[in-house]
Order: C-alpha cells, then structure tokens, then sequence
C-alpha cells in the first residue's frame, strides 16, 4: 500500500512539474519572440536541447544517476524522430493559420488512440473516449477560431501528427520494455534530438522568419531570457519524458490541453488577451473532460489492478514488442 502511495504521489510530482514548466516556459517564450523580437523557435529548441543534454551530463557524472547503455540504433532513431516532430510542427504551424494549427495538436490524441488500439491491443472503453472527445470539443471552441486550408501545409500537419505521436508511445515504450528510467532515456537521445535541429533549425527559421539566427543583435535582455527558456527547458524536457513513462501517451496530450487552457487564462488575467464567451465556454468543456476522463481512468486502473502496482494505462511488455520491433529487429532475441 505504501509503494502505491509512493508511486501515485510520483505521478502527481510528474504532473505538477510538467504543467508548471510547461506554462513558465510558454510565458518565458511569448516574452522573447512577441516583445524582444526573437523568432527564431526551432533553433531555441536546438538550444534546449543542447542545455539539457549537458545538465544531465553534469548530472550522471555526479552520480545522480546511472546511465544505462541502450541499443544505438534504437537511440538514434528515436532521437531523429522526435527531432522531426519538432520541426514539422513548427513548420505546421508556419505554413498554416492558427485554427488549422490548433486543430494539427488536438488530432494528435485520437491518431494515438487509433495507432495504440490497431498495433499495441489496447482497449480504450467508451467512457475514456467520451472524455476524450469533450476534452477535444472543449479545446476546439476555445482556440480554434480560422480554418484556412492549403496543400503544402496539410502535409506537413500530417507529418507532425505521426511523428509526434510515434515519438511519444514509444517514449513510453523504451522505458517499459527496456526497463529504462525517463532520465535515462532523455540522457541517451537528447543530443540526436539537439543535434537534427541544430543542423536543420536556422535554416527552418531562416524561410519562415526570412531572418538569419546568427545576425541577429543580442541585446543583454534578450541573451538572458533566452538562458531562462533554456533552463525552464530542461524541466519542460525531463518532465515530459517523465509523465509519459509513468502514465501514457494520452494522458500526456490531456495534460497538454490542459496546459493550453492555463494559457489562454493567463493571457486573459495579467496579459488582457482578448477573451470572449466562446473561449470561456470551450474552457468550462475542456476541464469537464479531463476531469471525467481523470476520474475514469483513475476508476478502471483500480479494477483492473489486482494487486499489480503498475497503471492500467502502462503498456505491457507483449505489446510493446510489436512497436520498439520496428526500429530493433535484433534486440528482442538478444533480450530473450
């Protein structure tokens, strides 16, 4: 009874410290590009990445924690994969207007119920996918408002769905069946991840901004809330791997809505962002949904416990095989 205790108020911690990082980082962001001027977001990323890779190293070096070996291949393409995720949702949301942009992040949560249930086994019942679609409609009314449509920006909005999702079940994936920690896992990959966006970044930002990164004038003010977005960065990063290894890649994209809703209150509260009845209502929705789908996954996980100390909406290791097979062929029969 006390290892569950333990365990849900690590969830809990995961929860709370991805939310508020995520809202700090948001704000910390609006700041540099919207009032300093400083729109380059895909090389920031890079940035982020790059200081998160070098706190956790400063880390496992004072034995904070060990790090464990995982196959290269697997690590490789889980880094370049989330890299690309990244950048096709930047360039989504370059290409696209805001409402179709708004509409490439809520889709992400059904292609992940869709992909889960088709390769992974796993039942959703018809009460989590009614939350779901409260949480969605709820989202929707509220930030949705423009829909304007073009070809070049439908592809890359389907590209970030996929990528994203994929990166992120099998973020939760290589920590369960590898039985690596999200510490561990973020270690491993963060340099492949900084290093794609690094590469690709000014570049990216270059077309869509048609201004060049490197000479751009760092002002003092600008060179220190870009050190503040980078080390919110590395809560935001290790917060992320976290709560998906310790719920699952839905919960997580609720927990994004979430955030999204936090942020449009915000905005309205200290920023006086313009705010209608519409977004208020779309709020009210949204925290309905998450709050019954909070409520039924907490129910279910406790019916179909048993004893078992981990989540219902963990993956099993069965089901996981078929996934982390795709990009390690060789590694299920040298863990046999």
């Amino acid at each position: 009874m006390g290892e569950m205790s333990g365990y849900q108020l690590g969830v809990i911690g995961a929860l709370f410290l991805s939310v508020a990082s995520s809202v700090s980082i948001v704000i910390c962001n609006k700041a540099l590009m919207s009032n300093l001027g400083f729109p380059f977001a895909t090389t920031l990323t890079s940035w982020h990445l790059m200081v998160t890779y070098c706190t956790l190293y400063v880390a496992q070096r004072l034995n904070f924690f060990e790090s464990k070996p995982i196959d290269m291949k697997t690590v490789v393409v889980f880094g370049i994969l989330n890299g690309l995720s990244i950048g096709f949702l930047n360039l989504s949301l370059g290409f696209n207007s805001i409402g179709f942009y708004q509409m490439t992040k809520l889709a992400i949560i059904p292609f992940t119920v869709l992909v889960e249930t088709i390769f992974l086994n796993k039942q959703f019942s018809q009460k989590i996918k009614f939350s779901l679609f409260l949480l969605l409609v709820g989202v929707g009314i509220a930030s949705v408002t423009d829909l304007q449509l073009n070809l070049l920006g439908t592809v890359l909005s389907l590209l970030a769905i996929v990528t994203t999702c994929v990166g992120q079940i099998l973020t939760n994936t290589i920590q369960k069946r590898l039985n690596v920690s999200s510490t561990q896992l973020l270690y491993q990959s963060a340099p492949f991840q900084a290093a794609i966006l690094f590469v690709t970044g000014p570049m990216m930002d270059q077309y869509l901004t048609k201004k060049n990164v490197f000479a751009y004038n760092y002002s003092p003010i600008v060179l220190g809330f870009i050190i503040l977005s980078c080390v919110i960065a590395v809560f935001v990063n290790f917060s992320t791997f976290l709560v998906i290894g310790k719920t699952s890649p839905v919960t997580y994209q609720v927990l994004g809505h979430l955030k999204t809703c936090l942020v449009l209150g915000f905005g309205y509260t200290l920023l006086h962002d313009p705010f209608t009845s519409r977004n208020i209502v779309g709020i009210l929705v949204a925290i309905l949904g998450m709050v019954l789908y909070s409520y039924y996954s907490t129910h279910e996980n406790k019916k179909k416990q048993s004893g078992d100390l981990l989540p219902a909406s963990q993956i099993n290791g069965k089901e996981t095989a078929a996934l982390l097979g795709v990009i390690s062929k060789g590694q299920e029969t040298e863990k046999s």
